[in-house]
């Protein structure tokens, strides 16, 4: 499926999820426009702070919708955008995860969690906000995977950012006989109680940065065993 968002690639730093709002599947403006609707995958530039506000209930919902992306380190942003889509389906949540080549191309990709774990976090999550709402979690080596094969949907949930990748998704459907899938659009809203940016790269290059340190620590701490042990063979 346009491995779709998820993890909102709002490189201003903004707040995920915030309002969701429907656009016409046949906008001219997205025909133009082909690509991936998958964001980072990482939720890059998501502020999330303390005073960060749930979505809102939408007064919109659908048998099936679908959504996608890597779901790396599943942060404040990530749920915020998985209950905005969770409250839009009424029956089953479609949701494809990245995994390996859609990983290839991103920052610090050897850290992403495994594909599993991901999966398990996604779909544990999802429970926790609605229970009874069935949910398939699969993984996605391509663009598009469930979103174009799936009759059963009725929307795609995207973010600003990818919502090419929506309209590429029902061209998709379009040349396959399938039905179009509304696209609905989860606005991203500037947190204005922080600067805060939390976002799943950031926690990976954190996590890269302090391995480096430690390797810098561990060559230091070698190279004064090995000038104490030739001060002590010359002594």
């Amino acid at each position: 499926m346009v491995a779709m968002i998820a993890e909102q690639a709002s490189k201003g730093g903004v707040e995920e999820a915030a309002a969701v709002s429907p656009v016409d599947a046949a906008d001219p403006a997205g025909q133009a426009v082909s690509g991936s609707a998958q964001s980072d995958g990482d939720g890059s530039g998501s502020a999330a702070g303390p005073d960060a506000s749930p979505p809102p209930q939408p007064s919109r919902n659908y048998a099936a919708v679908v959504i996608g992306g890597t779901f790396d380190r599943l942060h404040r942003g990530h749920h915020l955008f998985l209950q905005a889509a969770a409250e839009l389906a009424r029956e089953r949540i479609v949701i494809g995860v990245c995994d390996g080549p859609m990983l290839a191309k991103k920052k610090y990709a050897y850290l992403i969690q495994p594909i599993k774990m991901r999966m398990e976090n996604v779909k544990g999550y999802i429970k926790s906000v609605k229970p009874d709402l069935k949910v398939h979690v699969e993984p996605i080596i391509d663009p598009y995977g469930p979103s174009i094969v799936d009759e059963a949907l009725e929307a795609i949930i995207v973010s600003k950012e990818t919502l090419p990748g929506g309209h590429a998704v029902n061209m998709k459907r379009a040349e396959r006989g399938l039905t179009q899938l509304k696209i609905e659009v989860v606005e991203l809203v500037s947190e204005k109680s922080t600067g805060n940016k939390i976002s799943s790269t950031a926690f990976r290059k954190m996590e890269a940065d302090k391995e480096l340190e430690e390797q810098k620590l561990n060559q230091q701490d070698q190279q004064q065993k090995v000038q104490l042990e030739c001060k002590t063979v010359l002594s």
